[in-house]
C-alpha cells in the first residue's frame, strides 16, 4: 500500500466523512433537526388550483409515465427508446431537472455545500402544475434550467403541447406522492452503482463543464447519500424495474406493447369486455378528421370511409373462431395456420349498413349478406321491420353492419330479430365506425355475450340524440341523397 493516496481516492474519502442528505450543509436553507422532524417528510395537502386542474373527464386525459432511477441510471435511454417506439402517438418528456429551484446570490456563492439531490431542490408545485394541465389537455411553459450558472434561463422557456402520452423523468419523481398520483405507469431504472458513477463522470465533465474532483466531491458528499436516502426507498413504489437500463430491450418492449393496450383502451371497454375499439394511429384519426368535416367532397367521404369500414372489418373477422390448418409451401416445408371460420353471413341494417357490404365482400369472398329494414312509425315509437336473412343464418355466425351506434334502439331491435331467427347471441358481432356512449350502454345491457367492434367512441348524444361530434347523417352523405 503506498503511503499517499491518490488525489481521487481522497477527494472520494474526505467527502464521504460524515453522511448528509439535508439541503445545504450550512443550513442556510433547512437545519438538520428540521430534516428530521415528522413534518419534513409529510406530503401538504394539494392546492386548490391542482385540484381543480385534475378534475378533468379522466377518458380524454393522457397516460402518464414515471420514469425514476439513481443518477446516470440510464433513464433518459429508456425514455428515447419508448417515445422512437410510440411513433404513432403523441408523446412529450417533461424532465423533473427542469424544475431545479435557482440558487440566489448568497447560495451560489456555497454551491459546493447545496445538494441537488435532495427533494427540496426542486420546485415539485410547479411541475404538479405544468403536469395537471398537460393532462387537461393544455399547453404549458416549462422552464429551461442552465447547469452551469445553476439559475433558470429568465427570458426562455420549453412550450409543451398537449399529448397522448407524457414521459415525466427525474431522480425523484416517485418522492412526493401527489405526483405519484398523477402517473398511470411507474418505471424504476435499476444500473449498477459504478456504471452509474463512470456515466456520471463523463457526462458532467463532458456537457456540464466540470472537473473530475468537484463530480467525485458531490457524488460521495450528497448523490450517494441521497440516493439511498431518497430515491431507492422510492423504488417500492415501481410498477416495473428494469435491470441495466436501456440495455434491457425486451422490457422496454413489453412496456411498449402494454403502453399501446392502454392507449387503446377505452373506459368503456373496460366496463364492456366485449367493447373493442380498433387500435388508434395517426392514419385512422386523420380519416376520421377528413369523414367529419362537413366540406368534404362526397367523392373523399366515399374512400375514406371505405378505408375505414374495411379495418374495422378486418377487426372483426379476427373475433371469429378458427381452426387449425397445416398445408404444404412451394419449397416443399410444412406450414402450420389457420383455417377460416366457414359458416359465416353478413347482415346490414338499411341503409346506412349498405355501406359497409362492399368491404365485406372484398375480405370474404362470395359471402351471403341479409338486410334488415327499421323504420320509425310517426313520433310514437312503433318499429316496422322488414328482413330478408339467409334460411341457414341460425348455423352461422353474423356480421351485423351499421356505420353508427347512437341510442342503440335500432340495433337492439335488429339483434332481438336475429336472436328469434335462432342465432346465438355470442355468435353476433356488431360493426359499425363509431359509437356513442349511450349506445354501447344500450346495447351491452341488453345482448352482454354480442361483441361490438368500433373505429372510435364518441362524447355523447345531443338533445336530438345525434351523435356528438359525430358525422352527420352517414347514409345520406355516403349515397349521395343529402342535397
Amino acid at each position: 500500500m503506498p503511503e499517499e493516496k491518490t488525489s481521487m481516492d481522497y477527494v472520494m474519502e474526505a467527502a464521504s466523512g460524515a453522511h448528509f442528505s439535508g439541503l445545504r450543509v450550512d443550513g442556510l436553507l433547512r437545519s438538520c433537526s428540521s430534516l428530521s422532524s415528522p413534518t419534513s417528510t409529510s406530503s401538504p395537502p394539494p392546492p386548490p388550483s391542482l385540484s381543480s386542474i385534475v378534475a378533468a373527464d379522466s377518458s380524454k386525459q393522457p397516460f402518464v409515465i414515471g420514469v425514476s432511477g439513481g443518477t446516470a441510471s440510464g433513464k433518459t435511454t429508456v425514455c428515447d427508446l419508448i417515445i422512437q417506439q410510440l411513433h404513432d402517438h403523441r408523446v412529450v418528456l417533461v424532465n423533473q431537472d427542469s424544475f431545479y429551484r435557482g440558487l440566489t446570490a448568497e447560495e451560489s456563492e456555497h454551491v459546493h455545500e447545496y445538494n441537488f439531490d435532495h427533494p427540496d431542490a426542486f420546485d415539485t408545485e410547479q411541475l404538479l402544475e405544468c403536469v395537471g394541465k398537460l393532462k387537461c389537455g393544455q399547453s404549458v411553459h416549462v422552464p429551461i434550467y442552465d447547469f452551469k450558472n445553476h439559475r433558470r434561463c429568465s427570458e426562455s422557456f420549453r412550450q409543451v403541447n398537449a399529448s397522448d402520452v407524457i414521459i415525466l423523468e427525474g431522480i425523484l419523481v416517485f418522492h412526493d406522492q401527489r405526483v405519484r398520483n398523477l402517473m398511470n405507469m411507474k418505471i424504476f431504472v435499476d444500473t449498477d452503482a459504478d456504471v452509474r458513477l463512470a456515466r456520471r463522470i463523463r457526462r458532467d465533465t463532458v456537457e456540464r463543464g466540470r472537473d473530475v474532483n468537484s463530480v467525485l466531491e458531490q457524488y460521495a458528499k450528497f448523490v450517494k447519500p441521497a440516493f439511498d436516502d431518497f430515491v431507492l426507498p422510492s423504488k417500492k413504489y415501481a410498477d416495473v424495474i428494469i435491470p441495466r437500463g436501456g440495455d434491457n430491450h425486451v422490457a422496454v418492449d413489453l412496456i411498449v406493447q402494454h403502453i399501446h393496450t392502454k392507449l387503446g383502451q377505452h373506459d368503456l371497454c373496460k366496463i364492456y369486455p366485449n367493447v373493442y375499439v380498433i387500435q388508434s394511429t395517426f392514419q385512422i384519426r386523420g380519416m376520421h378528421t377528413l369523414i367529419r368535416d362537413r366540406e368534404i367532397s362526397k367523392h373523399d367521404f366515399v374512400f375514406y370511409s371505405d378505408r375505414l369500414i374495411r379495418l374495422v372489418v378486418e377487426h372483426g373477422l379476427g373475433h371469429l373462431p378458427f381452426t387449425e390448418k397445416q398445408v404444404v409451401t412451394p419449397t416443399g416445408s410444412v406450414y402450420t395456420g389457420v383455417d377460416f371460420c366457414k359458416k359465416l353471413c353478413g347482415v346490414s341494417i338499411v341503409r346506412s349498413g349498405e355501406s359497409m357490404e362492399n368491404a365485406l365482400r372484398a375480405c370474404c369472398k362470395g359471402i351471403k349478406i341479409g338486410k334488415i329494414l327499421i323504420h320509425r312509425d310517426g313520433d310514437n315509437g312503433k318499429q316496422l321491420i322488414y328482413e330478408k336473412l339467409p334460411k341457414d343464418i341460425s348455423e352461422r355466425h353474423v356480421l351485423l353492419l351499421d356505420p353508427v351506434l347512437a341510442t342503440g334502439n335500432s340495433a337492439n331491435q335488429a339483434i332481438e330479430l336475429l336472436i328469434q331467427k335462432g342465432v346465438p347471441e355470442s355468435h353476433i358481432i356488431f360493426l359499425n365506425l363509431i359509437s356513442a356512449p349511450e349506445g354501447i350502454h344500450c346495447v351491452c345491457k341488453r345482448f352482454p355475450a354480442l361483441k361490438i367492434v368500433t373505429s372510435e367512441i364518441d362524447e355523447a348524444l345531443n338533445e336530438e340524440f345525434r351523435v356528438i361530434p359525430g358525422l352527420g347523417e352517414f347514409g345520406d352523405r355516403y349515397f349521395g341523397t343529402d342535397d
